[in-house]
């Protein structure tokens, strides 16, 4: 039973109203049985996921972060319609089973959806899945082969060719985070300007596609089959997908990569088990992506490096919130360091970069 990602007890301040939510949703699934017990999922700096536990039925319902928030930040209603409309050309999107717009069940829009019960790599991957180095590299491949079914779709079949603006991504991508940076910088970390310089000349001048894309395509965002961990079964957290570059995408995916040989401060960033023996390497899942779609490039270069930009502008601005004393979360102390490190480690790949 460890196997399976559990949810844990609500964290103090995410409480939901029990009687509400349950009203609301016996109103749109009758089948509902008894009252839930409501557990909350780990992780969570971003859309927060509860657990809904009935007598006959678990639930699963996302919501935005309590306090003030952008609303185009935490659009629930674009969250779950992207996934309604996925769903049957993607069959691992959770089913959507009720969009609630009404504000006076909990005060925002929220949404419930099926359950997928199987395993989530987290850091490390769990002890009694007993994976050998050889399942283990099956399981990176079909991570990888879910990616690529992902950049395949028919988006006009799938009615999101309206989605994102397209054509013209990576120049916005560049221009958006490296303002980003600059609104976020605080005295303490460097200002990446030597970076920036370099993404805005090498730039491509034109999207290698235009597909749809998850934007936070990680291993702890898919649930993994119990008895059979190479198969994808379910990928969760589509709040950032849009139309873009896929090469884009694969430059995040590799940015999160953090393999055995990497040096002791990435290594200390790891957030998934990306470093297991059999796991690829970053040079191996380039190879193998653009070996499965097609894609020919000159070099992988640029699309990681702006991968690690895109990270270090995330860091920074939760650094800025640290900085001004606007949280004091433990976990976010060393994350001005960590900007200087990423810029450093852009740096030092820019100079060693053919292209």
């Amino acid at each position: 039973m460890s196997l399976i990602d559990e949810a844990r007890k609500v964290r103090q301040g995410e409480e939901l109203d029990v009687a509400k939510v349950d009203a609301y949703l016996k109103q749109q699934l009758p089948d509902l049985q008894g009252l839930p017990e409501i557990r909350q999922f780990p992780g969570g700096a971003s859309n927060l996921t509860y657990m809904l536990r009935y007598e006959n039925r678990d639930l699963i319902l996302r919501r935005p972060p309590f306090g003030k928030k952008a609303k185009s930040a935490h659009d629930m209603v674009r969250e779950a319609s992207i996934m309604q409309q996925l769903k049957p050309v993607y069959p691992v999107v959770p089913a959507v089973l009720a969009l609630c717009q009404d504000e006076s069940v909990m005060g925002c829009d929220f949404y419930v959806m099926e359950r997928i019960v199987g395993v989530i790599p987290r850091q490390d991957f769990p002890e009694e899945l007993l994976l050998t180095p050889q399942k283990t590299r099956e399981l990176c491949q079909g991570f990888l082969d879910k990616l690529i079914e992902l950049h395949k779709v028919d988006i006009k079949a799938a009615g999101l060719d309206s989605l994102g603006k397209g054509e013209g991504y990576i120049a916005r991508q560049i221009s958006g985070w490296s303002e980003r940076f600059r609104q976020a910088r605080t005295p303490d970390v460097n200002d990446f300007e030597a970076v920036i310089a370099w993404l805005e000349e090498k730039k491509p001048e034109k999207e290698i596609a235009i597909t749809l894309i998850h934007n936070d395509w990680r291993l702890d965002n898919v649930v993994l089959d119990a008895d059979n961990p190479a198969h994808v079964i379910g990928v969760l957290d589509w709040e950032m997908a849009t139309l873009g570059d896929p090469l884009m995408e694969l430059g995040c995916v590799l940015t999160y990569w953090i393999q055995s040989d990497d040096d002791p401060v990435l290594q200390g960033m790891r957030r998934q088990p990306s470093n297991a023996a059999g796991m690829m390497t970053r040079d191996e899942v380039v190879a193998y992506y653009l070996d499965k779609t097609g894609y020919k490039i000159q070099s992988v270069d640029f699309y990681y490096i702006y991968g690690i930009f895109r990270l270090a502008v995330i860091a920074q601005q939760i650094w800025y919130r640290y900085y001004h004393k606007q949280t004091d979360n433990p976990a976010f102390a060393q994350f001005g360091f960590m900007v200087n490190y990423l810029e450093q480690r852009c740096l030092n790949l820019i100079k060693a970069s053919k292209i």
